[in-house]
C-alpha cells in the first residue's frame, strides 16, 4: 500500500486525535471537548436537536432503501426528498447526529446515528458493490456514466437532478459519522463507498472527468481527500485530485477573479476540497488558490451579514443592485461553506482576519436563520429593505439550507478555542467550558458578550503549568481600546487591533483573566460604493422591524418555491432614507437606556415608518426588516424618491402581473420549474444567465389560478440566425427567427398561449424550445408568464 506523504498538516474537521503535528499549524479541539453554556448559541443548539427529533429516520432512509430494492418502512418525505433529490437530508442528517452528540453527549442521537447507519449498511449489502445512494433510478444512470455516456449541465447530470451533489451528502455524512461519532461501521461503509467511486471513473479520461464536474457536485473531492488521510492509501488522493474542476481552480491559480455569474455554493465546496488536497499533498499552489477565492469573496462579493450571492449566484463586484432588489439574497448554504473554508485557512495561517470574518457570519448570517421559538431554518436572507425571511417546517421542507441548517446549529463549539502544541488560542467570546483532556486544564468561559462588553477565563488546572495563552484583538476594538488582566492585576499588551495578545506564565488552578471587549457603532458601506449602508455595533449588525403585515409562506409549505418569501415587496421608496452625509450616520444612532444593544436612528426621512428601534439582526424574526439603510443628503432626497418611485411603480406592475417566471441558466429556478433537455447550453452574458439549444430544452410553468396568459421570452439582440420552435403541451404557438438587432441590448417577445393549454385543471402546461434542423433555440434569457 502507498502512504501519503509525510507532508500532512491537520484537517479542521478531523478531531485532534486524528491529526498529526506539523510546526505553525493549529489544531481544533475535539467538538466533544467543549460544552456551550447558556446564551443565544445554546439557545440555538437545543432548537436544532428538537429539530432533529421532530424528523422521522425512516422517512429520510426511504430513498436508499428503494434504490437497494427494499422494502422502505416509510414514504419520503415531500419537497426536494420526492422530487428528484431524494435522500439529500439523509446524509446531513447523519452528518447532524453526529455532530450533536459530540457537541451534546445526547444518548438520543447516538441512538438515531446508529440505526441510520445499520438502515444503510442493509443498503449498501444488498447493491453488493459498495454502492450506496437515494438518487432515483441512479444504478441505471451510474453505469450509463461509468460507460462513457456524459450528458452534464449546471444542475444535471444524465437527466438527474445533481446526483453527483446528492450523493456527496452521504459521503460525509458517513464521514462525520467516524469522525465526530466514533463509528468504525461507518468508515468501513465510507472506504466501500469511494472503492465504488473509484470503479465508476476508471475507464473514464480526465476530460470526460472533467465533463461531467460541470454538474453540481458538492465537496466530493475534499471527502475523497479525507478518505486518504483516514486510510493513508494514496490512491484516494488521486481520486480527489481527479475530482476538483479545472475550470474553477485554473483561474484561481492565475489570481483571476472569473466568479461573477457562477452558481456561488456549488464553487465554495470545490474550493474545499482544493484546500484539504494541498494540506495532504504540500502544493501550495493549490493552497493559494483557496486562499485568493476567500479573499475575493469576502473583501468584493459579500455583504455586511457575511453572507454573498443573488438568486443563488455571484453578483459583480460592482453592481449590487440585484442584492437591493431581489428577495433572494445571501444562501445559507454558501455562509456555512465559506465558514468551513474560513476555518481552515485558519488554521494554516493565525491571522485575526480570518476569525473576524467567522465571527461576522456566525453571529449575523448562521445565528439569524434559525427561528428561536420554532427552530425553522432560513433559506434566503434578502438584503432588500422592507422584505422578510421564510423558515422551514420539519414536515414539509427538505431544501439544501435545511441539510446545512441541522448541522450549523450544532457545531457552534468547534473553534471558540484551538491550540498550538501546548499554547491555547482564544477565538470567540461565547460562553463555554474547554476540557483539555491532554494537559488536564480546564477552562471556563463566562460572559455576556455582545449584550456586556467583556468576558472572563477562568483556569482549572491538576498542576501547575507553564504555557501560553492567546486572545484574539478583534479588528472591530478601536486602538488602544482592548484591556487584559490576570487576577486582577493588567497585562501590556499590543495598542493595536488585529493580533492575537499573548499572556506566557505558569498558570495555577484558579487563575482569571478578563478582558475588556470595548465596542463602538460604525457604518458599512454596499461593496459597490452605492448609497447603502449598514449599521454595526461591534461585530453585530443591527436591523429594524418594520411590518409584520402581508407575509404570505412565512413557515413553508412543501411546493418547490416554497422557500422564497414570494409576499408583496415593499416599494423602495416607501421605505426610510437617513438624511445625513455618510460619515456622520454613526453619529446619529443613539443607545436606548437599560436596553442592552438597542438604539435609535435620528434624522430620518422615514413615511409611514416612525419610531424604529436598531437591535442586534440576530434576535429580528417573523418581521419584515431593514438592514440596508439609503443615505441621502437633504437636497437629494425628494429627487431620489421620486426616480426611485418611477421605476418601483414599473417593476411593481409587471411583478403583479406575473403568474410564473423563470430565469433561464440558473440552477435553482430551472430545476424548481422542473426542466427537460437535449443538446443544451446555459451561461452568462452582460450579467445574465441565458439557456440555448441545438436540441431543445423545457419547462413546467404554474397557473394556479387558470386564468387565459401570455408568455413573456426575452432575448439578446446580437443573437441572430437562430429558427425553433415555441411549443405549448406539444402545441406549436410561435416560429421563431432570431435576426438580430442593432446594438447589445435586450429585449421581449410576447406570445399568446391557446386557452385549452393555459386553462385546465392542473394548473400546470409545459413550454419547450426547440431547435429547427441545423439551428438552435434560444439563448432565452427570461420565461415570464404574465396576465392578459
Amino acid at each position: 500500500m502507498k502512504t501519503l506523504k509525510s507532508i500532512i498538516v491537520i484537517i479542521c474537521l478531523i478531531p485532534a486525535f486524528l491529526t498529526a503535528q506539523v510546526k505553525e499549524q493549529l489544531e481544533l479541539f475535539p467538538l466533544n471537548s467543549v460544552r456551550l453554556l447558556e446564551s443565544p448559541f445554546k439557545h440555538a443548539e437545543m432548537k436544532d436537536l428538537e429539530y432533529i427529533l421532530a424528523l422521522d429516520p425512516d422517512r429520510l432512509l426511504a430513498p436508499y432503501l428503494k434504490e437497494a430494492g427494499l422494502e422502505p418502512k416509510a414514504e419520503n418525505y415531500p419537497n426536494w426528498e420526492n422530487t428528484g433529490l431524494d435522500g439529500h437530508i439523509g446524509g446531513h442528517y447523519l452528518s447532524a447526529l453526529a455532530m450533536m452528540y459530540a457537541a451534546t453527549g445526547d444518548q438520543r442521537m447516538k441512538e438515531r446515528m446508529d440505526y441510520m447507519l445499520s438502515e444503510l449498511k442493509r443498503c449498501q449489502d444488498n447493491h453488493d458493490d459498495g454502492y450506496l445512494g437515494g438518487v432515483p433510478g441512479g444504478r441505471a444512470m451510474w453505469k450509463e456514466i461509468a460507460e462513457g455516456h456524459i450528458d452534464a449541465g449546471a444542475f444535471s447530470l444524465n437527466k438527474k437532478w445533481v446526483p453527483l451533489y446528492n450523493i456527496h451528502k452521504i459521503y460525509a455524512g458517513l464521514r462525520d459519522a467516524y469522525l465526530f461519532g466514533g463509528s468504525e461501521e461507518a468508515k468501513e461503509m465510507l472506504i466501500k463507498l469511494t472503492d465504488w467511486a473509484i470503479k465508476l471513473v476508471s475507464n473514464l479520461s480526465e476530460d470526460q472527468i472533467q465533463d461531467m464536474l460541470r454538474s453540481e457536485h458538492g465537496g466530493l473531492n475534499e471527502v475523497f481527500a479525507d478518505v486518504a488521510f483516514i486510510t493513508g492509501n494514496e490512491k484516494y488522493l488521486t481520486l480527489a485530485k481527479q475530482f476538483s474542476h479545472h475550470y474553477v481552480l485554473n483561474p484561481l491559480l492565475q489570481h483571476e477573479d472569473k466568479l461573477t455569474g457562477m452558481h456561488a455554493n456549488t464553487q465554495i465546496p470545490k474550493v474545499i476540497g482544493f484546500k484539504r488536497i494541498a494540506e495532504y499533498d504540500g502544493d501550495t499552489t493549490w493552497a493559494d488558490a483557496a486562499r485568493f477565492f476567500w479573499e475575493t469573496v469576502v473583501d468584493n462579493r459579500t455583504v455586511t451579514i457575511g453572507g454573498n450571492s443573488v438568486r443563488e449566484h455571484f453578483n459583480p463586484v460592482d453592481d449590487f443592485s440585484g442584492m437591493i432588489n431581489s428577495e433572494q439574497g445571501p444562501e445559507t448554504c454558501n455562509t456555512y461553506n465559506m465558514l468551513k473554508l474560513t476555518k481552515m485557512l485558519f488554521l494554516s495561517d493565525p491571522d485575526v482576519k480570518y476569525m473576524d470574518y467567522y465571527e461576522r457570519a456566525l453571529y449575523n448570517h448562521i445565528l439569524s436563520t434559525e427561528e428561536p421559538d420554532r427552530g425553522g431554518f432560513v433559506y434566503f436572507t434578502p438584503m432588500r429593505p422592507g422584505h422578510y425571511r421564510v423558515y422551514s417546517q420539519p414536515e414539509t421542507s427538505f431544501w439544501c439550507c435545511v441539510g446545512s441548517g441541522l448541522e450549523n446549529h450544532t457545531k457552534y463549539g468547534e473553534l471558540i478555542y484551538a491550540h498550538d502544541g501546548d499554547d491555547l488560542y482564544v477565538n470567540l467570546f461565547i460562553p463555554s467550558t474547554l476540557d483539555w483532556k491532554k494537559k488536564g486544564i480546564k477552562i471556563t468561559q463566562n460572559t455576556a458578550f455582545p449584550d456586556k462588553e467583556k468576558t472572563e477565563l477562568t483556569l482549572g488546572l491538576k498542576k501547575k503549568s507553564k504555557f501560553g495563552i492567546h486572545i484574539r484583538y478583534p479588528e472591530w476594538i478601536t486602538k488602544g481600546g482592548m484591556t487584559v488582566s490576570v487576577n486582577g492585576e493588567p497585562v501590556e499588551i499590543p495598542d493595536q487591533p488585529g493580533e492575537y495578545v499573548t499572556i506566557y506564565r505558569k498558570w495555577k488552578d484558579g487563575d482569571n483573566i478578563s478582558v475588556s471587549l470595548p465596542m463602538h457603532t460604525t457604518v458599512e458601506q454596499i461593496p459597490d460604493g452605492e448609497h447603502y449602508f449598514s449599521i454595526l455595533h461591534g461585530p453585530v449588525v443591527l436591523a429594524a422591524k418594520t411590518t409584520t403585515d402581508n407575509m404570505p409562506g412565512l413557515y413553508a409549505d412543501a411546493s418547490r418555491g416554497g422557500h422564497i418569501a414570494s409576499g408583496e415587496k415593499i416599494p423602495l421608496q416607501e421605505m426610510p432614507i437617513i438624511v445625513s452625509e455618510p460619515d456622520q450616520i454613526a453619529a446619529k444612532v443613539k443607545p436606548v437606556k437599560g436596553e442592552a444593544l438597542t438604539f435609535t436612528l435620528d434624522d430620518l426621512y422615514s413615511g409611514d415608518y416612525n419610531n424604529l428601534t436598531l437591535m442586534p439582526f440576530y434576535r429580528l424574526h417573523d418581521s419584515r426588516y431593514i438592514i440596508y439603510w439609503q443615505s441621502e443628503t437633504e437636497d437629494a432626497v425628494k429627487e431620489i424618491k421620486a426616480e426611485i418611485a418611477a421605476k418601483e411603480a414599473a417593476e411593481q406592475e409587471l411583478e403583479r402581473n406575473t403568474v410564473d417566471l423563470i430565469y433561464p441558466g440558473e440552477q435553482q429556478p430551472e430545476s424548481d420549474h422542473f426542466i427537460k433537455f437535449e443538446r443544451s447550453n446555459a451561461g452568462v452574458n452582460a450579467g445574465k444567465h441565458w439557456r440555448d439549444a441545438q436540441g431543445w430544452f423545457s419547462y413546467e410553468l404554474r397557473n394556479p389560478d387558470r386564468v387565459p396568459v401570455k408568455l413573456r421570452v426575452m432575448y439578446f439582440s446580437a443573437d441572430r440566425g437562430r429558427n425553433f420552435n415555441i411549443l405549448a403541451n406539444d402545441k406549436v404557438i410561435a416560429e421563431v427567427n432570431l435576426r438580430g438587432r442593432r446594438g447589445n441590448d435586450f429585449y421581449t417577445v410576447d406570445y399568446d398561449i391557446p386557452e385549452d393549454v393555459a386553462i385546465n385543471t392542473s394548473g400546470t402546461f409545459t413550454v419547450k424550445f426547440e431547435a429547427k434542423e441545423g439551428s438552435v433555440a434560444g439563448g432565452v434569457y427570461e420565461v415570464r408568464l404574465l396576465n392578459k
